[in-house]
């Protein structure tokens, strides 16, 4: 074949092959249902119920939030629940969420994240059944998890029923990462011996914690899951909303289980820029992107390196439809550390640092310069045991 034609057939495969996976994104979006919209499953249930929700921006009908859904069908919400970054998703990240009455329904609304995580005896006066609807990310260090585990708590202290209206995992399709083993390391950002991928979706892990007896309370929590149609593990599927402020799209959300663990260290996952979870770098550091962090209301209120020049790298290739990782990426970890001049200030913080990832192990071995194979070694057998007790709660079509 001449060359001219050649490149030409290649060009025109390379095009079918991105077209090919723009579709698939979209038949995803559109056959993948989640729990929220089987309203048929649920809303009889909530009928003649005094009902809390604990939910965030994600949970919408179509254009419509859940909140809005019930009230305009009849259900009594008595009360709301605000996880991180606030009911409506107004507060940036890590600010404290306040209480008040949200201005749209005049429900009153409790926060979640602050000083209070666990849903108080006062909060849950009056309330028959709780319904949970987060859109979460599938990494154990993403809070939204942290505050289903409290619900569940403070649900079967009071004997409340809670429905968990599931959605599908973007990150679904792997399990991998360091197993959280250390129970001094039991914090917000991660509460159960469950891998940094832990490939569930949030209704499975309510099965999970409850069946593991991971609740620490007399009996288990009433827990009824309304799944997603249509979802595998098998699968990415695409989200229509950002699940936080700085998950600003499918980028960033397949990007962030790799670079999370960076808030314990020097380097800027971009935040306080229009590209968080894109890049990394910090002032100094070695490559060829550059930028600042700023400070930006409602996303990134103190922003690493505020107003700094960081160096490092841009991490995603925009003119190719984003993907999944095939794993976390070590590899990344390892080039920052090394190519840090000061290696004795690159972890920052190693107390959150060792939190985020779950062990205190990966920090001593990157300090000692294992490789990327001798630490992935390292967690296999404690994967391989997860993977067996994970089976037990599957609710989807596994990835294997």
């Amino acid at each position: 074949m001449p060359r001219k034609l050649r490149l030409l057939f290649l060009l025109l495969c390379s095009t079918v092959l991105a077209t090919a996976q723009q579709n698939y994104a979209q038949s995803m979006r559109e056959t993948c249902i989640p729990g929220d919209l089987r309203t048929e499953l649920y809303f009889p249930l909530l009928k003649g119920k005094h009902v809390g929700v604990i939910a965030n921006q994600t949970a919408v009908l179509g254009h419509i939030h859940l909140v809005d859904s019930l009230v305009h069908g009849g259900i009594d919400v008595v009360r709301i629940f605000a996880p991180e970054h606030g009911f409506r998703g107004e507060e940036g990240n890590g600010d404290a969420v306040k209480a008040g009455i949200d201005p749209k329904t005049g429900i009153e609304v409790y926060s979640l994240y602050g000083k209070q995580h666990k849903p108080s005896d006062a909060s849950l006066k009056g309330i028959d059944v709780l319904v949970f609807d987060i859109q979460d990310v599938g990494t154990r260090f993403y809070t939204f998890l942290s505050t289903l585990h409290y619900a569940m708590q403070a649900a079967a202290e009071h004997q409340i029923t809670l429905y968990v209206l599931d959605r599908p995992n973007p990150n679904g399709m792997l399990v991998d990462g360091p197993v959280l083993k250390d129970s001094t390391l039991h914090s917000f950002v991660g509460m159960h011996p469950i891998p940094l991928l832990h490939g569930c979706t949030l209704g499975e892990l309510a099965l999970m914690i409850n069946g593991e007896g991971w609740l620490g309370t007399t009996s288990p929590c009433q827990v009824r899951v309304i799944p997603c149609m249509n979802y595998t593990h098998a699968a990415a599927c695409e989200l229509a909303i950002a699940p936080s402020p700085n998950l600003k799209d499918m980028y960033s959300i397949f990007a962030y289980p790799s670079l999370c663990w960076y808030e314990g260290t020097m380097v800027s996952v971009g935040r306080g820029t229009s590209e968080p979870f894109h890049c990394v770098g910090y002032p100094g550091g070695k490559g060829d992107y550059t930028f600042v962090p700023k400070k930006i209301p409602g996303v990134s209120s103190e922003p690493l390196h505020e107003n700094k020049v960081c160096t490092g790298k841009f991490l995603v290739d925009k003119k190719m439809p984003a993907k999944p990782f095939s794993s976390i990426d070590v590899e990344l970890l390892l080039e920052l550390y090394q190519s840090c001049e000061s290696k004795e200030k690159f972890f920052t913080s190693p107390n959150f640092f060792d939190k985020l990832a779950g062990t205190k192990q990966l920090r001593i071995q990157v300090i000692e310069g294992r490789t990327a194979s001798e630490i992935r070694a390292s967690w296999a057998k404690d994967l391989f045991d997860y993977k067996e007790t994970r089976k037990k709660y599957l609710l989807y079509t596994d990835f294997e």
